[in-house]
């Protein structure tokens, strides 16, 4: 009788052994073990869209597992950006988003995640400069030219934008108030909305990433005065720099980064971070890049936090000194 229960007993306990040993490896089956998604917080066909089913090509290739871009726009990008905040932070969703991200914090005080609290910024894949244009007949010939009318004429110029609150009205507010000038806002329901009645002599100015005017400015439809960045676009190298021009303390780039859901396990943020900025480096992604005058580049983690939190304080403190407000 003894005998019988103390073989049941090691029995038990080698089956127990057995499953909790199975449970262990189950726990650390390797990572990915099925397909990743990468949400867009925009409309089908925008740029954001095109680059991440680049990206998604490329980590498809990488990590041997699909990889599906979904898009989840509306409300400025508030609508993807929650849907990643709120996903499982196992590393299978990420968000491909830009530079609106810091934005939006300083317009909304009650969105539905917390931007610095409830992502992770997981690496910059590409900066573009931000162009300021005008109607081919504007008499100002430059940015500095531009400054001096606004000033001899407050509230007389007429300044487009993508629409109110949009980061391309954010980031002409932010020059206006560097260079201390009062213009009329007239925001559009998307930049090409400015770009059309700009052409039409509408409009006097407007500014966008550089992507977007780029046809009508090569065409000579309108004139590009001045591009943000260190350095002179390659793609318009005989239009200066606002530092060139005197503004050393404006620069609104537009940018294009990648998050994850807070709670990632650091292990699969530091691998997931080593194959994005892989994936930059491949010709398909940079050509793409490149081609819309937007540099491929990438930055830790760290790195990357660190302008977040910058940039929501810098929007942050400059709607509260303008009053800008969406409408």
């Amino acid at each position: 009788m003894f005998k019988r229960v103390f073989h049941s007993l090691v029995w038990a306990l080698a089956l127990a052994g057995a499953v909790a040993s199975s449970g262990t490896a189950f726990a650390q089956a390797p990572w990915p073990a099925k397909p990743l998604r990468i949400i867009v917080p925009f409309q089908a066909g925008s740029f954001t869209d095109t680059a991440a089913r680049k990206l998604a090509e490329q980590l498809t290739e990488q990590l041997g597992q699909p990889v599906i871009v979904e898009g989840r726009s509306g409300a400025g990008g508030v609508i993807g950006v929650d849907a990643v905040a709120k996903s499982a932070a196992d590393g299978y969703t990420l968000l491909l988003t830009e530079n609106s991200f810091s934005v939006l914090p300083a317009l909304y005080p009650k969105l539905p995640y917390r931007a610095q609290q409830d992502l992770i910024p997981l690496t910059l894949v590409a900066e573009a400069p931000t162009v300021l244009w005008a109607r081919p007949d504007f008499p100002a010939a430059n940015v500095r030219a531009l400054v001096d009318m606004a000033k001899a004429k407050p509230g007389t110029l007429t300044f487009g934008s993508g629409g109110q609150g949009s980061s391309s009205h954010l980031a002409a507010a932010l020059f206006f108030d560097k260079a201390r000038i009062s213009v009329v806002h007239i925001p559009f329901k998307g930049v090409a909305g400015s770009i059309n009645e700009a052409m039409a002599g509408r409009i006097d100015f407007g500014t966008s990433s550089l992507a977007s005017p780029m046809a009508q400015i090569k065409s000579g439809r309108l004139r590009a005065l001045a591009v943000t960045g260190a350095q002179r676009s390659p793609l318009l190298p005989d239009v200066p720099t606002f530092a060139e021009s005197g503004f050393t303390d404006f620069d609104a780039p537009i940018w294009f980064g990648v998050f994850l859901p807070a709670g990632t396990p650091p292990a699969i943020v530091t691998r997931l971070h080593a194959e994005v900025a892989r994936a930059v480096e491949k010709p398909a992604l940079r050509d793409l890049f490149m081609a819309q005058g937007a540099k491929p580049q990438t930055m830790s983690s760290q790195e990357f936090t660190a302008r977040i939190n910058n940039e929501i304080r810098q929007w942050t403190d400059l709607v509260v000194r303008t009053g800008i407000k969406i409408e």
